[in-house]
């Protein structure tokens, strides 16, 4: 659901480090809008697309420990709801913060925007 040159080795490295059940890759998002900095009604500064706005969302990669099987009722159990949220409660979640490439993969406009970044530059390949 996303595209990143997350370099997998350190992901793992902090994982083991961390010892915690799982991890998430922490990204800042990308600007989708421009963004207005206001006085009242008088604009004071204009930016067009800025990134996102300083916090982070999971980006998509993860690392578990056997033990996260222990937070999935079954097959139809969705990670994003109550195992992620009992981890992190639990203090069992633990991030890696990436912030080079990283773009969501979640409608039209991003696989237009990959595809052509994929003709041009993609900086996410990492391999020859």
């Amino acid at each position: 659901d996303g595209v990143a040159d997350v370099d997998i080795s350190s992901l793992l490295k902090h994982h083991k480090k961390s010892n915690k059940i799982a991890t998430v890759t922490a990204v800042k998002p990308p600007g989708r809008f421009g963004s207005l900095k206001l006085d009242g009604n008088l604009v004071k500064e204009f930016i067009e697309k800025p990134d996102g706005d300083l916090g982070r969302i999971n980006g998509g990669f993860f690392v578990f420990e056997k033990q996260v099987f222990d937070y999935l009722d079954n097959d139809s159990t969705v990670l994003e709801n109550e195992p992620l949220k009992k981890l992190a409660k639990e203090n069992n979640l633990n991030a890696y913060f990436h912030d080079s490439f990283w773009c969501p993969m979640d409608t039209l406009r991003d696989k237009n925007f990959l595809e052509q970044a994929w003709l041009e530059n993609p900086k996410w390949k990492v391999w020859d």
